[in-house]
């Protein structure tokens, strides 16, 4: 589960300003983790240079696309009802095309296009610049696929359309890919192996958004830290690599320290770490510059060595506790987030054991904790029994995430009476006559509005807490501003 599943945006339908001189209507609906809703953006600067608006009305749409998800069966079973909904739409417009991308369409290519016949397209993370001829190829009658996993595709030379955004933050991919081979998870195998983005492309799309107004970014990736560029190439690759592209290479903590340097005013953040890739360099980085958040996105699955290996993490409970040790002795203060899955195949009370008291040990200032669930195709479905009851699975659910909301409750107490500095990102859900932004240790923070706008950095004095927001006074402006 490395890729976060914020439930919260999951089917958000996304639209951008029209193009003037464009006709024809995409419907673009995305699933699963941040990095999908980033393609989607991708997909929809590509379709803007074909005649393609956004439109949030099904009904109006000539092409609609679902960005999918493979990572839960759940996130599987949501998007074939949407399917079933489109289809539904379709025999009324029959004009209308639909598509699946992402990694529920490499999974699953065989089956939407000749087994249940209910899409026109699918294609898979790294052929979204195919789209173009795959429609033509639909428009001639034909169905068409494109899922061939790239070598070299990093999608840098295409400028994404920021999507339903705030304005304020976006994302930045850094990465596409994972070399790591975690017997529960598909993204090798739905997303291909690991390669980079040329850090110019990078800082290209960071000057652009900067230019625009934006005010933070996340360098986005399966797995960050392993991010290395050495002109191109898959990361395994690199072993070949001449003497000249070792010594010109860039690592993460080179593009961490480029990004935050060319951009001071920028907020940063990162996500996904992975323990086994994080290096010194990279904490004494984000120690450096003040516009680098204090926040480790850090997953680490299980808190038993025998589950970790079973899982091919490669990391032990030792290691995880030691590096964690090392964040704060050289970022005092570093939030620390988790990714959790219980009832692995073979996990006994013991090893749930040394996950909570993992757990007890970090403190982890918030997580998202999951149960087992075999996803076919990985090396847990093709060589384990799912074994582990499920009336079990949900009662030690029950008790990590009991477990975490009492450390969240701790960690925000900790911000009682202090002073932290929050970027302005949108209005409350829960009162319209106060702000709700981030700090850098990725708190929600709220507190009233007064004069202040979205995009401000502003002081806020906490003055009381939940297990998850920060409620305060503004006592002024940042100097981030």
């Amino acid at each position: 589960m490395e890729k976060i599943i914020d439930e919260k945006t999951q089917g958000n339908t996304l639209t951008l300003e029209p193009k003037t001189g464009n006709y024809r209507k995409l419907y673009i609906e995305s699933y699963g983790c941040a990095m999908n809703f980033s393609d989607s953006e991708i997909v929809a600067s590509i379709l803007a240079d074909q005649g393609y608006n956004t439109t949030n009305l099904l009904e109006d749409a000539d092409l609609v696309l679902v960005n999918t998800c493979s990572i839960r069966d759940k996130a599987e079973q949501t998007v074939r009802k949407r399917l079933e909904k489109y289809n539904a739409v379709k025999r009324i417009n029959p004009k209308m095309k639909v598509g699946v991308l992402g990694c529920m369409a490499e999974r699953l290519k065989e089956k939407f296009l000749e087994e249940e016949k209910i899409v026109d397209l699918v294609v898979g993370p790294d052929a979204y610049k195919d789209i173009p001829n795959l429609l033509k190829e639909v428009e001639e009658g034909r169905d068409a696929v494109n899922v061939i996993l790239s070598k070299e595709e990093t999608y840098g030379d295409v400028q994404p359309v920021r999507l339903g955004g705030n304005g304020i933050t976006a994302f930045v991919s850094i990465t596409r890919g994972c070399d790591n081979m975690c017997t529960f998870c598909v993204v090798p195998f739905t997303r291909g192996r690991e390669r980079s983005r040329d850090p110019q492309s990078i800082l290209r799309e960071i000057a652009d958004l900067s230019e625009r107004g934006y005010k933070e970014i996340t360098l986005l990736g399966q797995n960050v830290d392993s991010y290395l560029w050495y002109g191109g190439g898959l990361k395994k690759d690199f072993k070949n690599a001449s003497e000249m592209q070792r010594a010109t290479a860039t690592d993460f903590a080179k593009l961490l320290d480029m990004a935050a340097s060319a951009f001071p005013k920028m907020r940063i953040r990162f996500s996904t770490s992975n323990p086994q890739d994080m290096h010194e360099e990279v904490l004494h980085v984000m120690a450096k510059h003040e516009n680098i958040c204090n926040h480790i996105h850090l997953p680490v699955q299980s808190g038993s060595t025998r589950i970790l290996k079973e899982m091919n993490r490669q990391h032990t409970r030792e290691e995880y506790i030691k590096l964690v040790d090392r964040i704060w002795e050289i970022i005092p203060g570093c939030s620390i987030s988790q990714d959790m899955i219980v009832g692995f195949p073979t996990e006994t009370e013991e090893d749930h054991k040394e996950t909570l008291s993992l757990m007890e040990y970090v403190k982890y200032d918030f997580g998202y904790m999951y149960k087992y669930s075999e996803r076919p195709g990985t090396m847990a479905a093709r060589k384990m029994e799912d074994d582990v009851p499920e009336e079990t699975k949900a009662r030690r659910l029950t008790e990590i995430v009991d477990l975490q909301q009492k450390h969240s409750a701790y960690r925000t107490a900790e911000f009682l009476g202090k002073t932290v500095t929050v970027l302005i990102e949108k209005e409350s859900k829960k009162n319209e006559n106060e702000w709700s932004g981030r700090t850098e240790h990725n708190n929600v923070a709220v507190f009233p509005k007064e004069n202040y706008k979205p995009g401000d950095f502003v002081k806020v004095k906490v003055t009381n807490c939940t297990t998850a927001t920060l409620i305060g006074v503004a006592i002024g402006f940042s100097q981030s501003n």
